[in-house]
C-alpha cells in the first residue's frame, strides 16, 4: 500500500523504495499496468536492456521527443533522465509523466546553470540561442531553438549565413557542428561525463588490435576521438550505420547500452565498447543506469515519481522545442 510518507521518501532517495516480490514476473506486471492505465513506456538507447525490451518506444533524444507530442497514452512513463521527462512534460502538459528515479540527472544539463547562463547571454545579446535538448527546462525557456545531435546541423544550417549563434551547452557537439557547416558558433564550455572519458590511447591500441573493425562515435566526444572516427553520428545514426555497413565489427564510442540494440539487429556482427580513460572496461551513464526494472514497475503501480513544470516555464520552454520539431519535420528527420 502507499504510505502516508512516500512523498517525504521520495524528496530524499528519488524513487519508491519498497519491496517487491523477487517471484514477481516484472515483464507481465508491467504489461497488465500499460493497459489499465493506458500508459506508454517511452525508454532511451542507454536504458539497461530489460527496459528497453518493455518499452513501446526506443530511441534518442529527438525520437523521444516526437513520441512524446503525439502519444495518445494519458500517462508516459519516461525511462530515461530528468530532462527527458521535463521535455515530454513540456510537448505533453496535460498528461501525467513519470520518470522511476527523480535524480537520473544529467552531467551535461548540471554544466550550464541558469544564472551563469543568463550572465554569458547578456554578453551576446544579438545572437540567436540554440541550445542542446541535453538542458534543463528553465534554459530551454532561454532559448531560440532546442536541438539533439540528430538535427543539430541542419537547424544551424537553416539560419541565414550571417547569423550569430549561441550553441550549448556541449562544446564538443558545437565544435563538431560549427566544423559541418563553416559556422563561426559562439559555444557554452559544457560537456558529458561519459563522452569526454573516452581514452584516445586505448582506443588506438584496440583499432590496431582489430584493424577490420570500423570506429563509430557520438559527437558528444572529444575532437581528438573524433578524429580518427570512421563514421561521427548521433546515437540512432550510429545504430542505422551499423546495421547498414558490410563491415562485421565496431568500435563504438557512446554509451554502452546501445549496444543491446545493436546486438539484437545485427546478431551476426560484433559490437566492442571503446574503452574509457578509467579502470573499467566500458562506458555507463551512471544516471540513465539508476533506473531500474523494479524501479519502473513500482512507478506505474503507484504513478510516481511524477514530473511537474509550472505552466509559465511551459509556455516559453514550448517554443523553441516546437521549432526545432518544426524544422527537423521539413528536412524529413
Amino acid at each position: 500500500m502507499m504510505t502516508a510518507e512516500a512523498p517525504a521518501a521520495l524528496l530524499e532517495k528519488g524513487y519508491l523504495d519498497y519491496h517487491v516480490d523477487p517471484t514477481l514476473d516484472l515483464f507481465e506486471e508491467i504489461e497488465k499496468l500499460k493497459k489499465e492505465k493506458n500508459a506508454i513506456i517511452l525508454a532511451h538507447y542507454y536504458q539497461e536492456p530489460d527496459i528497453q525490451d518493455i518499452a513501446d518506444y526506443i530511441g534518442d533524444s529527438l525520437g523521444l521527443s516526437q513520441q512524446a507530442a503525439k502519444t495518445d497514452a494519458d500517462i508516459i512513463v519516461f525511462a530515461g533522465v530528468h530532462f527527458m521527462a521535463e521535455t515530454a512534460k513540456i510537448l505533453s502538459p496535460h498528461k501525467k509523466v513519470l520518470l522511476p528515479d527523480l535524480k537520473a540527472g544529467c552531467s551535461l544539463a548540471d554544466t550550464c546553470p541558469v544564472d551563469q547562463f543568463a550572465l554569458f547571454k547578456q554578453k551576446h545579446p544579438d545572437h540567436t540561442v540554440i541550445m542542446y535538448v541535453n538542458s534543463t527546462a528553465d534554459i530551454k525557456a532561454m532559448s531560440d531553438i532546442v536541438c539533439t545531435s540528430t538535427n543539430a546541423v541542419q537547424i544551424v544550417e537553416s539560419l541565414p549565413k550571417d547569423e550569430k549563434i549561441i550553441f550549448g551547452p556541449d562544446k564538443n557537439l558545437g565544435a563538431w557542428v560549427a566544423k559541418k557547416t563553416g559556422r563561426d558558433l559562439v559555444l557554452w564550455q559544457g560537456s558529458c561525463m561519459v563522452h569526454e572519458i573516452f581514452s584516445l590511447e586505448k582506443i588506438t591500441k584496440l583499432k590496431n588490435r582489430h584493424p577490420e573493425a570500423e570506429f563509430i562515435a557520438h559527437p558528444e566526444c572529444e575532437d581528438a576521438v573524433l578524429k580518427i572516427a570512421d563514421y561521427i553520428g548521433s546515437t540512432t545514426g550510429l545504430l542505422k550505420y551499423a546495421i547498414n555497413s558490410p563491415k562485421k565489427e565496431f568500435i563504438v564510442a557512446t554509451e554502452s547500452g546501445i549496444i543491446h540494440q545493436m546486438q539484437k539487429a545485427a546478431p551476426d556482427k560484433v559490437f566492442i565498447p571503446a574503452p574509457p580513460n578509467n579502470s573499467c572496461a566500458c562506458n555507463d551513464c551512471p544516471h540513465m543506469k539508476l533506473n531500474t526494472l523494479e524501479k519502473l514497475y513500482l512507478c506505474m503501480k503507484y504513478e510516481l515519481p511524477e514530473v511537474t513544470l509550472p505552466k509559465e516555464l511551459i509556455e516559453k520552454a514550448v517554443k523553441p522545442i516546437e521549432r526545432m520539431l518544426e524544422i527537423s519535420a521539413k528536412y524529413g528527420l
